[in-house]
């Protein structure tokens, strides 16, 4: 058993528009440390989604974060020396961190062009609701419905 649950790091909102969630973002992107780098990758990456969807670039992100966040997963349960996976519902932070997750994996294993074409048709992607991230989601939701009748498992 645990001793305590780890406490909650305050992150710092970015710089520029002032969004954590984007901080989140960043952070998450970011390699090596290079956060400057990091930084410049996402703006460009969010003035190309502005471009695209007509919209205030934060809300375009928000709104693509929030396509992408799953509902339900499943999750590994063992009964009676039988192993199920039981439906769960997500907390909104293990949501959101999974969201930013599949969308910066699904852009980095893209191949060819640099990463703000990429990240930027991801994020685009991600808003129309089509793509990679997208189908991840459906994904881990179609499971989840699949093992609707082991719900009862869950603790």
């Amino acid at each position: 058993m645990r001793r305590r649950t780890a406490e909650k790091r305050n992150i710092v909102p970015d710089p520029i528009y002032g969004d954590i969630l984007l901080s989140k973002f960043i952070n998450r992107l970011m390699y090596d440390g290079k956060k400057s780098l990091a930084q410049q990758i996402v703006y460009s990456a969010l003035e190309r989604l502005a471009e695209a969807t007509k919209e205030n670039p934060i809300e375009a992100f928000h709104k693509a974060i929030d396509n992408v966040k799953p509902v339900v997963e499943v999750r590994s349960r063992r009964v009676g020396g039988s192993t199920y996976q039981v439906p769960f519902e997500v907390p909104e932070n293990r949501a959101t961190s999974l969201a930013i997750r599949w969308i910066v994996t699904s852009a980095q294993s893209k191949k060819g062009r640099d990463m703000v074409s990429k990240l930027s048709q991801e994020l685009i992607d991600a808003y129309n609701n089509t793509g990679p991230s997208v189908k991840k989601k459906e994904d881990v939701h179609r499971m989840a419905e699949a093992n609707r009748a082991f719900a009862h498992f869950r603790w």
